[in-house]
């Protein structure tokens, strides 16, 4: 039998949902998945680390790499670029590996143009004054960048639709376990076990034949 080619699972949502929070307590406490890390020209937030939360890199560097065709996606968000290195997420997908992206809405249209199995994810809060709420208490940004937030968070809300599946953050340990189950019911869809039916077809056949 063939072995199970990586799902690849899209995670996307509002900034001050909860997006880096969800993944860094899902990836603590389920194993066998990994994560695509982001390149991005923004400079890190307190506490972020280069090659853990993201890839930190001068335009020059980025623009580099799209010259090269080495990311699957990448767009330009208040000033600064994000994207998604290709070489790791196929090499992952291949060996049958399950693969998570956390990328803005921009970029899950285009990876769901390439990859059209994909799993898109969207993380909302439960309310939009919960969500200014948390961008308030980051304290990372100022009040004029907490309204730009939420403008693009009026955009990107439209975008929901077209997302196989709604997560909301409200207790994270609850969206965490919620998130797990959902990747484990994307396992079980046929269409994802076509050799074991297929095998199992065949055992049938043989058994009916009285071969």
């Amino acid at each position: 039998m063939a072995e199970r080619k990586g799902i690849l699972f899209v995670l996307s949502g509002f900034s001050g949902a909860g997006k880096g929070t969800i993944m860094r307590t899902f990836f603590e406490k389920y194993r066998g998945f990994a994560l695509s890390i982001s390149a991005t020209t923004r400079l890190p937030r307190a506490g972020e680390e280069h090659g853990v939360d993201y890839f930190f890199i001068t335009e020059a560097e980025f623009e580099e790499i799209i010259a090269k065709d080495g990311l699957i996606e990448y767009t330009r968000y208040r000033n600064n670029y994000y994207g998604t290195p290709k070489q790791f997420v196929m090499d992952k997908l291949n060996a049958g590996v399950d693969v998570f992206l956390e990328i803005e809405v921009d970029g899950c249209s285009k990876v769901k143009k390439l990859f059209p199995d994909a799993v898109t994810i969207f993380v909302t809060t439960p309310g939009a004054e919960e969500l200014y709420r948390r961008l308030k208490s980051r304290g990372t940004d100022t009040d004029e960048e907490i309204m730009g937030r939420l403008a693009r968070a009026a955009e990107e809300i439209r975008f929901i639709p077209e997302y196989d599946y709604l997560l909301v953050n409200d207790d994270l340990d609850e969206c965490v376990d919620a998130l797990y189950d959902l990747t484990e019911a994307e396992k079980a869809r046929p269409s994802r076990n076509e050799d074991t039916v297929s095998a199992f077809a065949a055992e049938l056949d043989t058994l009916l034949k009285g071969e």
